[in-house]
């Protein structure tokens, strides 16, 4: 007879082999999500400068995955040049002040210059950040306001870890540390520190967004200037479109037995196909042109001409 000890092995070498899935199940979620929002916020500018709401389109979590690398292609290779040349700075710093050992009067000064410098860089963020109705339209706010948080914060926390690494050198004598719980200052400091933390990261978050948009605007724009590059149509319709773009050409098909579609319509491009729809657009662009939506279904007929390159 069964006594369920079996079940119990299975259960049990289940959780263990979760659990050491678990460390790389979260930061490929983390990453997942970053990368469809990043390629979200791409598309939506790209597709906004068409004017389509890029929800009409009918994009899945995978299509934003795919449209994300191009925005955030420059962004990374920043954060990974700008974190390298932090690392090789820090150590080139500890190395000087651990095996040369400048004087701690010198050191301390420039520890407070670099706390100084910080909190004016935060200051003058968080001025940014209240005036924002007055200086919306500036093409750069969004940019510069997370640059001066990230810049300013960046200062001050490093200038406290200098401040602890100071208190570690052997010119300090023996260190003589509080328990947290005896200095009241401590979990202030470190609620402090935190805060910052969280600026900074929710700064960067922002810079690579607004990145992430001016990459799908300036793609648009790309985009109007070579609208030869996408896929030529031809569309048939039951009835009369009266489009207003003076680019496409409308012809009539002679009637025939049978013959349902009625109206021929050339020089459109396919911009983006949805789940169900098509989105055309003139081949040449116009401030007075409209995007066509065309459903994917019998009130249509299109064909997709080749491209005029011989073989």
């Amino acid at each position: 007879m069964d006594d369920g000890g079996g079940g119990e092995r299975e259960d049990s070498g289940l959780s263990q082999r979760l659990r050491s899935w678990a460390p790389a199940i979260a930061p490929v979620t983390i990453l997942s999500a970053l990368l469809f929002y990043f390629g979200y916020v791409s598309s939506r500018a790209l597709y906004e400068y068409f004017g389509i709401d890029v929800d009409t389109i009918g994009l899945g979590t995978q299509d934003y995955i795919m449209r994300s690398p191009q925005p955030l292609l420059v962004p990374v290779l920043l954060l990974t040049l700008l974190g390298a040349g932090g690392l090789l700075l820090h150590a080139a710093i500890h190395r000087r002040i651990t095996n040369v050992g400048l004087p701690p009067r010198r050191i301390r000064r420039l520890i407070g210059a670099a706390k100084v410098t910080g909190a004016v860089v935060l200051a003058a963020a968080i001025v940014l950040l209240f005036a924002y109705g007055l200086v919306r339209e500036w093409a750069a706010y969004s940019l510069v306001t997370p640059l001066l948080v990230i810049t300013g914060g960046g200062l001050a926390t490093y200038a406290w870890r200098l401040s602890d690494l100071i208190g570690e050198a052997p010119w300090d004598g023996p260190a003589t540390r509080t328990p947290a719980h005896a200095d009241p200052g401590a979990m202030l400091r470190r609620t402090g520190r935190f805060m910052i933390y969280v600026l900074i990261v929710t700064a960067v978050f922002w810079v690579t967004a607004t990145v992430a948009q001016w990459s799908g605007r300036g793609q648009a724009r790309d985009t109007a200037v070579y609208l030869g590059r996408l896929p030529r149509v031809i569309l048939d319709t039951k009835e009369r479109l009266y489009l207003r773009s003076l680019v496409v050409e409308e012809s009539r098909l002679p009637d025939a037995e049978g013959q349902t579609f009625r109206y021929r319509y050339r020089r459109l491009r396919l911009l983006v196909i949805g789940q169900d729809r098509m989105f055309l657009v003139p081949e040449v662009w116009s401030a007075g042109n409209s995007t066509l939506i065309i459903p994917i279904d019998g009130s249509v007929r299109i064909q997709f001409q080749f491209q005029n390159d011989a073989p």
